[in-house]
């Protein structure tokens, strides 16, 4: 929300109260507290009839401060409240001098300015990171209510991310963010996933701690600041310091949660009836066998909104008329290696028997005077599932547990942004607060269910809706996108953004959900969609097999489904590394690469893991430009090396696009390219591009549960690569990118490359038992 006209007027009706400077301290061992008058303080008398702002500082973990300020006490704490989780580690220390008070967690110190003027400083690593100065911090009586507002000064040339999954530019310098969920597609400034979370290029991310409706003005009411406000009389905001953005993301999600490890199932190919189309079990088994005829592998296979039977979403009952035997359809389906998703929302229409008996019971959201809250926007007569009734979720997970009973896998989670706040609750949650908090208490209630009935690991969403802390719930996908080449780069923007806000799991329907895509649109998408971390064709109004777009899209869908399956015990591997670390598997440039300028805005291209570049293709004819860092970067398919750091500008054929691996990696091939969950270790390939004199990797293959199967070490040491394996005993190679002859193997064997790395370079062979192989390479 805008309080100002311009740098020096305040808006008509806006009256502020800003803390002058510190009147008094508060010194306990866990926390720091400060009162500032709005007014200075110079005799007893001036203490009369002014305001005073109370500021809080305590430490929920090393290297956070949470920041916490009050204008008036005694309101009703009505919740919902994000879960925060402290670390008993944190060990917080509080000093005053002369000049400051100051309150220090790990490296991060927040300093109060004892002098005449209001400051407030965050510094670590022998530096001031932000600051609050004078006139910054405020209480604001308005026209609409009253505010609290904080402005945290930027650096010159200082860089913001996150806020949830939004579609515009990747920096969020010079825009408004407004957090609050909508159902407004990928094309607008509204998003799904809105989250009160920022990352800077300086070194430090900051967590405004209300799940109620917060408004963000990132260096643009004020240019050199960023502005965060909420409605009420209390402010609680974290400050996480880095140094690095992967370190602020690894302590932001271990305050808010880490994500689960999907299955390694989830990671294959995601074939969906689509939306509005006309489907049966003949429709289904017939676009299944086709796939399979054409020898494009396929893992999940869902069932959008039409499973049910119209005016009844969701009564959780199977259409009868057009599935007879769903229980013996999903056994057939699952007789040929699929699994089976269903979609479902939190809704439930006037038609569906569970309308009555929901509000019989009282699960169902209501108004103050008791009517059952209800409207005809999506099913007639809808309803919402009222979640902070724990019989209410309890009744909701009965219905789903029925469906998990017939053989069903997953579930897509759809909706949960429309949450209405006239109504009310039955935990008696403030309704504003409620509004986007309540898509977390619908997919926390969807996802334990499966974790309890398929076991730890086997749990799955596809999600549209999210907050802070929905991230432990994987997967979320990027809603409802036009089926164009803007709409496409739209979806990278949105699933970068989203990676900058702790989510470590992303997917996005291929080709576009709205309209039917131009075949060369639906071709350019394929390479983007499978080079995600999950992939799922899916559309509106028209089936999404490739056939109906030619053989092109056929013949491209195959290759990188099935160069993603050869990849899982690499991509697998940095899905272990998003659930214990909260790195995600998408990574934006400036993320991987913080230390240089030229990636602070790159929001076309992305880095997969850490070590693979991905830049898609955003037109018909195939003309691209993308950024390279420093070093020689090689082509993980053809082998063609290019230099960085600097653009290169070329045109890449249909079923191409820059897939390019990092110098210095090791990438982890299976041997399998016909299914995502296999046998990670056994006959893995370690790839290794521009290996480093002197510089040592270490790969970890996992197994498909994210246990560790095998530990590979990888150095160059002049002209000696020494790989030394351990872990479990299986047959494993080695192959040297970009190298076509070497002197001599010491232990294994020399072989061919085959398809479809056959010129990736010079390949070794190692029996189960060898635990070392030194390649010695020409002088």
């Amino acid at each position: 929300m805008k309080f100002t006209d311009g740098y020096w007027r305040l808006r008509s009706g806006v009256e502020p109260q800003y803390p002058v400077h510190v009147r008094d301290v508060e010194v306990k061992s866990d926390r720091l507290t400060v009162y500032a008058p709005a007014k200075r303080v110079a005799s007893r008398g001036d203490t009369l009839n002014m305001p005073l702002l109370t500021v809080q500082c305590t430490a929920p973990a090393p290297d956070v401060i949470a920041v916490r300020v009050t204008r008036y006490a005694g309101g009703v704490d009505r919740g919902p409240h994000f879960r925060i989780e402290t670390d008993p580690a944190a060990s917080p220390k509080v000093t005053r001098d002369e000049e400051y008070a100051t309150f220090t967690s790990g490296e991060l110190s927040a300093r109060f300015a004892l002098g005449d003027e209001w400051r407030l400083e965050f510094a670590a690593g022998g530096r001031v990171l932000t600051t609050s100065p004078r006139k910054a911090l405020a209480a604001l009586a308005t026209d609409d209510g009253h505010f609290l507002r904080e402005q945290l000064e930027l650096g010159v040339g200082e860089t913001v991310y996150g806020l949830g999954e939004r579609f515009g530019p990747l920096v969020k310098n010079g825009q408004t963010v407004d957090v609050w969920n909508a159902d407004g597609g990928t094309s607008s400034e509204q998003a799904y996933k809105n989250v009160p979370f920022y990352v800077t290029s300086g070194g430090y991310g900051v967590f405004v701690n209300d799940p109620g409706p917060v408004s963000f003005e990132v260096g643009s009411e004020a240019v050199s600041r960023v502005q965060f406000s909420v409605p009420g009389q209390v402010l609680e905001y974290l400050v996480v310091y880095g140094p690095t953005p992967k370190e602020v993301l690894r302590k932001y999600t271990a305050l808010t949660g880490r994500p689960a490890l999907p299955p390694a199932w989830s990671f294959g190919l995601w074939l969906s009836t689509s939306f509005t189309t006309n489907y049966d079990e003949a429709t289904v088994t017939a676009i299944v066998d086709e796939m399979a005829e054409r020898d494009l592998p396929l893992s999940v296979f869902h069932f959008d909104t039409f499973w049910m039977r119209e005016f009844h979403w969701c009564d959780f009952e199977w259409d009868p008329e057009t599935f007879p035997d769903p229980a013996g359809m999903i056994a057939r389906l699952k007789a040929k290696g699929l699994r089976i998703c269903l979609w479902i929302n939190p809704y439930i229409a006037q038609r569906s028997k569970l309308f009555a008996e929901g509000a019989a019971a009282g699960y169902l959201v209501t108004y103050p005077n008791g009517d059952v809250w209800q409207w005809d926007l999506w099913q007639a007569g809808m309803a919402l599932v009222d979640f902070t009734n724990p019989q209410a979720r309890a009744w909701y997970q009965s219905k789903l547990k029925a469906l998990l009973d017939l053989g069903v896998d997953a579930f897509k989670t759809d909706f949960g942004e429309r949450i209405p706040t006239d109504v009310v609750w039955y935990d008696g949650s403030d309704p504003a607060r409620m509004h986007n908090y309540y898509t977390h208490l619908y997919n926390e209630a969807v996802f334990e269910l499966l974790r309890e009935h398929r076991g730890d690991g086997e749990a799955v969403l596809f999600a549209r809706s999210a907050t802070a802390g929905g991230q432990q719930f994987p997967v979320h996908w990027g809603g409802d996108c036009e089926s164009t080449f803007p709409s496409m780069a739209e979806s990278v923007r949105g699933g970068l953004s989203l990676a900058m806000s702790g989510f470590g799991f992303w997917s996005h329907d291929i080709g576009g959900f709205e309209g039917t895509p131009d075949p060369a649109v639906f071709t350019r998408w394929i390479p983007f969609g499978l080079l995600s971390s999950h992939s799922r064709l899916h559309g509106s109004g028209s089936y999404r097999v490739p056939w109906l777009f030619g053989d092109e899209a056929v013949t491209v869908l195959r290759e990188y489904t099935r160069l993603k399956a050869r990849l899982m015990p690499y991509l697998y591997g940095a899905a272990v590394t998003a659930h214990r670390e909260g790195v995600p598997v998408m990574r934006p440039m400036a993320l991987e690469f913080p230390d240089d300028p030229a990636c602070a805005h790159l929001d076309r291209q992305y880095m997969l893991g850490d070590s693979i570049l991905v830049a898609p293709v955003f037109s018909a004819a195939g003309d691209t430009a993308f950024y390279l860092p420093a070093g020689r970067w090689t082509d993980l398919r053809s082998g063609e090396v290019l230099t960085g750091p600097g653009w290169v500008r070329r045109r890449y054929g249909i079923g191409d696009l820059p897939v390019l691996v990092r110098p210095g990696s090791v990438i982890a091939l299976g041997a399998h390219d016909d299914r995502p969950s296999y046998d990670y270790a056994d006959g893995v390939t370690l790839r290794a591009y521009e290996l480093h004199d002197g510089v040592g990797v270490t790969v970890e293959v996992p197994t498909p549960q994210g246990r560790p199967a095998g530990t590979f070490t990888v150095r160059r040491s002049g002209t000696d690569v020494e790989v030394r394996r351990g872990g479990s005993a299986a047959p494993w190679r080695v192959q040297l990118a970009g190298v076509d002859t070497v002197a001599a193997v010491d232990a294994g064997r020399l072989a061919s490359p085959s398809a479809p790395f056959a010129d990736g370079g010079v390949l070794v062979e190692a029996d189960a038992d060898l635990e070392q192989v030194i390649v010695h390479l020409h002088s």
